[in-house]
């Protein structure tokens, strides 16, 4: 009985292999706090947002829409979900990239309940039409909507359940300013702190199930580029590799885990590496333009620019100039290089 018992749960486990990627989606799920007490760092927004939530609820009225921007990787979607679950209010969530026709912003806000939170990530990166749409529905919950074509073509008035339009963006100033001007409260989200990230991690490692050393948080926490996702992530990285050789989750074994990853003891990977080497190395510290960088290594423009560039220029080992980007004093140093120049001069800055 117990053979075939046996048997029949490897058959389950072969024929659904997703099993065990949902229990990895659970987890992720539980990393997420559920309210603004939980939620650790951006304390001044945090306090913000509580008083704005506290003040509808007390009014009874749904709470002023809000804009969060900030970098990726912030907290910008679980603030979302914080913001519906505090008041106990359903969430719809979606994207701009999703919303390229003026109708598919109707059909999403025709079919919201009263009080219910509208979530849209990446809100900059929507249609113009879609937007245009939205500035009659966040002031005064209605949409028009045309009925018919050419000179027969009539409008007509749809009322809408009044509702809480959350929008993030990487990018806010891309948002065109009427629409900007429609949240009632906008909160900028700042990088983490080390001692930050070091209480995200405390909370994530127990409910990951892993049982690390202070120390070991405190090594993940400052290669994380003061993100909670990347320190996160790199969480899950140190707990596989702990899983697999069998051993406990200490400092030697970050070190191994990240070191295998490409993760240096300042959080740079292989790419930030390669940019920095071809620019200190072949172009003697720039100034390099942009599309020869991309060229050298081998990666799209928009790749360096937006995924790379952002944090070496944060951490002070690149400059952007009018005539190309140009390391710093601190980048040769950090790679163990002879600078070659004296330094910059004004033009060049």
């Amino acid at each position: 009985m117990n053979a075939d018992l046996t048997g029949h749960e490897s058959e389950i486990e072969l024929t659904n292999p997703r099993v065990e990627g949902d229990v990895e989606l659970a987890f992720e799920g539980a990393l997420r706090p559920q309210s603004l007490a939980e939620f650790v760092g951006q304390e001044k927004v945090r306090g913000q947002l509580q008083l704005l939530l506290t003040a509808a609820a007390m009014q009874k009225r749904t709470p002023d829409h809000i804009l969060l921007a900030g970098p990726p990787g912030l907290g910008k979607t679980t603030l979302a979900m914080i913001v519906a679950h505090e008041d106990n209010r359903p969430l719809r969530m979606s994207s701009g990239p999703a919303i390229q026709h003026a109708g598919d912003l109707a059909a999403v806000l025709s079919s919201l309940m009263p009080g219910e939170v509208l979530f849209i990530d990446e809100i900059h990166r929507m249609a113009r039409s879609a937007e245009e749409m939205l500035y009659l529905a966040m002031e005064d919950f209605r949409i028009d909507i045309m009925v018919g074509k050419g000179a027969g073509a009539t409008s007509v008035p749809l009322e809408l359940a009044p509702f809480t339009l959350v929008g993030a963006t990487t990018r806010a100033g891309l948002l065109p300013n009427p629409l900007r001007d429609r949240f009632g409260f906008t909160a900028h989200l700042e990088f983490y702190a080390e001692h930050e990230l070091e209480q995200v991690l405390t909370r994530a490692a127990p409910l990951l199930g892993l049982d690390i050393e202070r120390r070991a948080l405190a090594e993940i926490a400052g290669r994380s580029r003061g993100t909670p996702r990347i320190a996160n992530r790199l969480l899950r990285r140190v707990r596989d590799y702990a899983l697999v050789h069998g051993g406990r989750a200490d400092l030697a074994a970050v070190h191994a885990a990240l070191e295998l990853y490409d993760v240096d003891a300042i959080g740079l990977d292989r790419l930030d590496r390669e940019v920095m080497n071809i620019i200190l190395t072949r172009f003697g510290g720039g100034p390099v333009g942009l599309n020869t960088l991309a060229v050298s290594v081998g990666e799209e423009a928009e790749t360096v620019e937006a995924v790379v560039e952002p944090f070496l220029v944060r951490i002070g080992f690149l400059t952007r100039t009018p005539r190309g980007r140009v390391a710093t004093a601190a980048a040769w140093r950090h790679f163990g290089l002879d600078h070659p120049q004296v330094g910059l001069t004004l033009d060049d800055l």
